[in-house]
């Protein structure tokens, strides 16, 4: 099998790079060597790549940036995952792309299920929904994983903000009424590579390959804000005589934003489990297997 990796260096791309490789010839692509704002350079790339599996892991994710580059933020999240989608339809590969949590609004009481409505509050919501809708509308064979709270040991991430912070400052304040999952960014490489494994073993057995569509990949679990990184605190290792900061909480309207955040973005992922037997650690376990390794 060949597969194309976009987004390479972030921080799913990079967990990819290593998870996919026993599936077959992996050809990784950063921002540096492919920008997916170049609509005509991204088809030129996926055609000349001649890809059985097309994974997308690049994305605009600065959500408070995009309220004022909307037209790029669309380009990058909507665009181009209609391009990809085009021609993995054409060519008959499988495309992997990446959803959000904040495609809701968060004014729901329960985990939401692939099948609520979007709604999304932000332009980086909005802007996510029109690459799932590009996919969703298109003739492609792909898999929409929805994920939300990402962070791991690379890149700009929750946890990496918290962990230098502990480090400088006496007391955090971290907001505590919104509600989400947590989710480490090589659990969701990992788990991605399980899935296509299934798909690339239905094509080889030419069997039906699990149905495509949506799919929540999330822990079974969630916590505010304030507790992942109280958490995040517990569990750091300080440098002598360093005191662990205290984490206060405070609430939304005292930390204002650019971009209105969902009060409760918490995602249901039976479906995934239903579909392709998988199943993702509570988001303790997750966060601590993080940070028992370093790098």
């Amino acid at each position: 099998m060949r597969l194309l990796l976009l987004g390479a260096q972030g921080q799913v791309g990079w967990e990819l790079t290593r998870a996919l490789a026993s599936l077959g010839e992996v050809r990784a692509l950063d921002r540096t060597s492919l920008d997916l704002a170049n609509l005509d350079a991204l088809q030129a790339v996926v055609r000349s790549s001649a890809a059985d599996v097309i994974v997308n892991a690049a994305a605009y994710t600065n959500v408070e940036r995009a309220e004022s580059e909307k037209s790029l933020a669309l380009r990058i999240n909507g665009d181009a995952p209609r391009v990809l989608a085009t021609e993995a339809a054409r060519s008959r590969a499988l495309l992997v792309h990446y959803s959000t949590d904040y495609v809701f609004d968060g004014t729901g009481a329960r985990p939401y299920v692939e099948t609520d409505s979007p709604n999304p509050r932000n332009v980086y919501g909005s802007s996510k929904l029109e690459g799932d809708l590009a996919v969703l509308g298109s003739d492609a064979d792909a898999y929409i994983f929805r994920v939300g709270w990402v962070y791991g040991r690379r890149g700009h991430n929750f946890l990496a903000t918290i962990e230098r912070l502990a480090r400088e400052r006496e007391e955090l304040r971290v907001v505590a009424d919104q509600h989400g999952t947590p989710t480490w960014s090589r659990a969701i490489a990992d788990t991605t590579a399980l899935a296509i494994g299934q798909w690339v073993a239905a094509r080889r057995a030419d069997t039906e390959s699990p149905t495509r569509g949506v799919y929540h990949m999330a822990a079974p679990d969630f916590t505010t804000w304030h507790e992942f990184a109280s958490t995040i605190v517990a569990g750091l290792t300080l440098r002598d005589g360093h005191k662990r900061p205290v984490v206060r909480e405070i609430s939304t309207s005292d930390y204002p934003t650019a971009a209105a955040r969902p009060a409760w973005t918490v995602l249901d992922s039976s479906r995934l489990l239903g579909t392709f037997g998988l199943a993702l650690p509570s988001w303790r376990t997750q966060l601590g297997l993080c940070l028992d390794r370093q790098g």
